[in-house]
């Protein structure tokens, strides 16, 4: 009876995590895709004949990496990388006498793989189908033929009832986060529910059972039979070892990539440019070093220096102010200086403005 029920323990009533937990945890692997993307684009940027095809088939990559990271978590830990990240695991819904499984134990199989479908499937139709929207947008702006096909109507009225579904989508999470945060619920998001699980806290038992479970697996291990039963290990290991190692670089690699998200968000770079930017320099100032320095005319396209409206409109660079080619040309080669400003310049820095109208 004690071995039958060694991988059980009896739930609490105070396990049920807080909303900030269950949307910490959400948030998480929501920001290490972006980061990520970004990591990809810098380095396919530096030398596209590398690393260009992470950038071209990243989604594929990405959800590949999340499926082994995901399932090696969920059969080993009862949770997901995030919520084990935040000491959460998942409790199947409608166990007998009310009692759960150890963390270690993992989830069943009908469980583990709903839940991989709703963590890793979903996410990559989800970002598919908003590619897809993004590309049917744009040949909809630039088209100037009007829908003449039962495909061109039929994608044309799927654009417009998009955003309602999204909105719809984004409406029932957002009930059901109302909806727990009340105590009305045991699931934060719908898809806890689709996939019979709910979210609780790591117990003690939980924890000294994943610690004792590495060196436990390790001593009960038996040598394979035959040829294929070891290359079945040798496989298993393998898998085992690359979802551990990728899991243990992510574990310490999150914090970096949180703040790469934080780092290039619109928010903070409008901070950063404030901080790091040099002061706007003042509009030059009329010195009037000498008696014939000729005054500012009021009209904006009048040249200060023949009064006449501009011709060749240039550019001083040293001062900033604009005048006839020929005048500032010639005022330039005799004075080396400026005429509004006397800053010290030479004909090099005559530059050419040109109008659209040029």
């Amino acid at each position: 009876m004690a071995e039958h029920g060694a991988h059980i323990t009896t739930a609490s009533v105070d396990d049920q995590p807080s909303i900030f937990e269950v949307v910490a945890q959400d948030s998480l692997m929501t920001a290490v895709r972006p980061a990520l993307h970004h990591v990809v684009k810098v380095l396919a940027e530096s030398n596209p004949a590398c690393y260009g095809f992470l950038w071209k088939w990243f989604d594929e990559i990405f959800t590949l990496l999340d499926l082994l990271l995901q399932q090696h978590y969920l059969s080993k830990t009862g949770a997901s990388f995030s919520e084990n990240f935040y000491g959460l695991k998942r409790i199947v819904m409608g166990d007998t006498h009310k009692l759960q499984r150890l963390a270690s134990a993992g989830l069943p199989k009908q469980q583990l793989w709903k839940t991989v479908i709703f963590l890793v499937l979903l996410p990559y139709l989800k970002v598919k189908l908003e590619k897809l929207i993004s590309s049917l947008r744009e040949e909809e702006e630039y088209s100037i033929h009007p829908p003449t096909s039962r495909w061109k109507r039929f994608y044309r009225a799927f654009l417009a009832a998009y955003p309602f579904v999204n909105m719809a989508w984004e409406g029932w999470f957002l009930v059901q986060q109302l909806r727990y945060i009340l105590g009305k619920a045991q699931h934060h998001s719908p898809l806890l529910s689709l996939a019979g699980v709910r979210l609780g806290r790591l117990t003690v038992q939980d924890i000294q059972a994943l610690e004792h479970k590495p060196a436990g697996a390790s001593m009960v291990q038996q040598p394979a039979g035959s040829v294929g039963e070891k290359m079945k290990s040798a496989l298993k290991q393998a898998v085992g070892g690359a979802a551990s190692c990728l899991s243990t670089g992510l574990s310490v690699g999150v914090f970096f990539l949180q703040f790469l998200e934080w780092w290039y968000s619109s928010g903070n770079q409008e901070t950063i440019k404030s901080l790091t930017a040099l002061p706007t320099p003042p509009p030059p100032v009329h010195l009037d070093y000498n008696s014939d320095s000729p005054l500012l005319p009021q009209m904006k396209t009048v040249c200060p220096l023949c009064h006449k409206n501009r011709v060749n409109d240039t550019v001083l660079a040293t001062s900033g102010y604009v005048f006839c080619y020929r005048c500032v040309f010639n005022y330039v080669k005799s004075h080396r200086a400026c005429p509004i400003t006397g800053y010290p310049t030479q004909v090099q820095h005559l530059i050419k403005l040109y109008s659209p109208e040029n």
